[in-house]
C-alpha cells in the first residue's frame, strides 16, 4: 500500500479547515457572479434608467439592489466593478510575484556581492512612500487598466523577493543543487529549474496574501479618483461614489463595501489555511 504523497497530504489537512474551505467556495461563487451576472442581468453597467434614479433597494424595476443618482442600476456595477478589481488583483499579483521569484532567487541562489547588492536595491524600494509613488505614476503615465496594473507592480514585489530569498539561501546547499552544479548545468538553468519548483509552497501562500494587498491598493487609488475611470467602474470607484451620498442613499456605500471587505477575507482566510496545509510546522 502507497502512502499519499505530500500535495494529497497538505490537500487534506486544507479540506480540514472549515474557514478556508467555506472562503474558497464564497470567493468562487463571488468571481461567477461577477463574471456571469453581468450577461443575464437585464441592465447593462452604463444603462441610465431615467424614472427610477437614486432608487432603494427592492423588486421595482428589476433593480435588486437599487440605482445610483444617475439611474444605473447598482447590482450590475457591483459585478462589473467585482471583475476590474479582481483582474487588477490577478494581474499585478501575478506580475509582481514573477518579478519578486525571479530576483529573489537570483539573489539568494549567487550571493555575495550580487546578493548584497540586489537586496541593498529592494530596501531602498522599501524607503520609499509606496502608495505616494502609485499615485505618481498614475497621475503620470495615465489612468488606462494596464497602467494601473504597471504602477501597482512596479511597488508590490519587494516581500515576495525577500521571502524567496530567504528561502533560496536554505536550498543552495541542499544535495540536488550541489549534484546539479558538479556536473556543469548553467546557473540560470539551477535557479528556475531545481530552486524555483521547490518553492511553490511558499510562493502559493504569499500570492494569497499579496492579492488581497493588490486589490485593497486598486481601491484606493480608484476611491481617490487615480485609479479606473468612467464609465469603466471599481469597487474602490464604487465606494467613493458611495461615500458622497450615504446619508441620502446608503446602499450605494454598503453593497460595494460589503462585496470588498467579504472577498478580501476569503482571502486571508485562504491564506491561513495554505499556510497550514502546506507547512504544518507553523501552525
Amino acid at each position: 500500500m502507497h502512502g499519499r504523497s505530500p500535495w494529497a497530504d497538505a490537500r487534506a489537512r486544507f479540506m480540514s479547515n472549515k474557514p478556508a474551505v467555506v472562503s474558497l467556495v464564497l470567493l468562487i461563487i463571488i468571481a461567477l457572479a461577477c463574471i456571469i451576472g453581468p450577461w443575464v442581468l437585464p441592465y447593462q453597467f452604463d444603462t441610465t434608467d431615467w424614472d427610477s434614479m437614486s432608487q432603494p433597494p427592492g423588486l421595482k424595476g428589476m433593480h435588486w439592489w437599487g440605482t445610483d443618482e444617475s439611474g444605473r442600476d447598482l447590482l450590475v456595477r457591483c459585478l462589473v466593478g467585482g471583475r476590474i478589481s479582481l483582474m487588477v488583483g490577478l494581474l499585478a499579483t501575478i506580475c509582481s510575484c514573477a518579478v519578486g521569484i525571479a530576483w529573489g532567487a537570483t539573489a539568494g541562489f549567487i550571493g555575495g556581492k550580487v546578493d548584497g547588492a540586489m537586496m541593498r536595491i529592494v530596501d531602498m524600494m522599501y524607503a520609499i512612500p509606496y502608495l505616494l509613488i502609485a499615485i505618481l505614476l498614475v497621475t503620470i503615465l495615465g489612468r488606462e487598466f494596464y497602467l494601473v496594473v504597471l504602477a501597482i507592480t512596479a511597488f508590490s514585489w519587494m516581500d515576495m523577493a525577500r521571502v524567496v530569498r530567504g528561502q533560496t539561501l536554505s536550498l543552495r546547499s541542499m544535495e540536488f543543487v550541489e549534484a546539479a552544479r558538479s556536473i556543469g548545468v548553467p546557473t540560470r538553468k539551477i535557479i528556475f529549474s531545481h530552486i524555483v519548483p521547490n518553492l511553490l509552497g511558499v510562493v502559493v501562500i504569499y500570492t494569497t496574501v499579496t492579492v488581497p494587498s493588490v486589490i485593497l491598493t486598486e481601491s484606493v487609488l480608484s476611491f481617490l479618483g487615480l485609479g479606473i475611470q468612467e464609465p469603466m467602474t471599481s469597487w474602490g470607484v464604487l465606494i467613493e461614489d458611495g461615500t458622497g451620498v450615504m446619508e441620502v442613499a446608503p446602499w450605494m456605500l454598503l453593497f460595494p463595501g460589503a462585496m470588498l471587505s467579504i472577498t478580501l477575507y476569503c482571502f486571508n482566510f485562504i491564506g491561513d489555511g495554505l499556510r497550514d496545509a502546506l507547512d504544518p510546522k507553523q501552525r
